[in-house]
C-alpha cells in the first residue's frame, strides 16, 4: 500500500518562500504521477501542480512562474518549491499520487489520484 508523508510548510510573510516535500513508500515499480492540491477553509480542493515519473510538469495558472515541482526518483520524494508567496496561497496543501502518467486535464482531476498525504498548512501573512 502506497503511503505519502508530507513535510515542510509553515508561516511566512507575503513575498517569502516555503518548500513542501512528499516522500512515498510502498510503491511497486510502475508508472505514476504525483500532484499537489490545496484547500482553503470553505473551499474546494484545487489543483496546484503535478509531475509524472518521467518529469513532465503541469501547473495551475495561479502558481505558474512562482511554484516549481520536482522529483528525486532515487529518494521517492517530490518537492514543491513555493516562491513569491501571496496571502491567497494560504491553504492546507496535500500531495497525492496516481497510477500511470497523467497528461493535461487528467493531472488536474483530484478524483484520479489514489493515495493522499496527511496535509500540511501553509499560511502567508500580508
Amino acid at each position: 500500500q502506497v503511503q505519502l508523508v508530507q513535510s515542510g510548510g509553515g508561516l511566512v510573510q507575503a513575498g517569502g518562500s516555503l518548500r513542501l516535500s512528499c516522500e512515498t513508500s510502498g510503491r511497486t515499480d510502475r508508472p505514476y504521477s504525483t500532484g499537489w492540491f490545496r484547500q482553503a477553509p470553505g473551499k474546494t480542493r484545487d489543483f496546484v501542480a503535478a509531475i509524472t515519473r518521467n518529469a513532465n510538469t503541469y501547473y495551475a495558472d495561479s502558481v505558474k512562474g512562482r511554484f516549481t515541482i520536482s522529483r528525486e526518483n532515487a529518494r521517492n520524494t517530490v518537492t514543491l518549491q513555493m516562491n513569491s508567496l501571496k496571502p491567497e496561497d494560504t491553504a492546507l496543501y496535500y500531495c497525492a499520487e496516481m497510477v500511470g502518467y497523467c497528461a493535461g486535464p487528467g493531472c488536474r482531476d483530484r478524483r484520479l489520484y489514489n493515495s493522499w498525504g496527511q496535509g500540511t498548512q501553509v499560511s502567508v501573512s500580508s
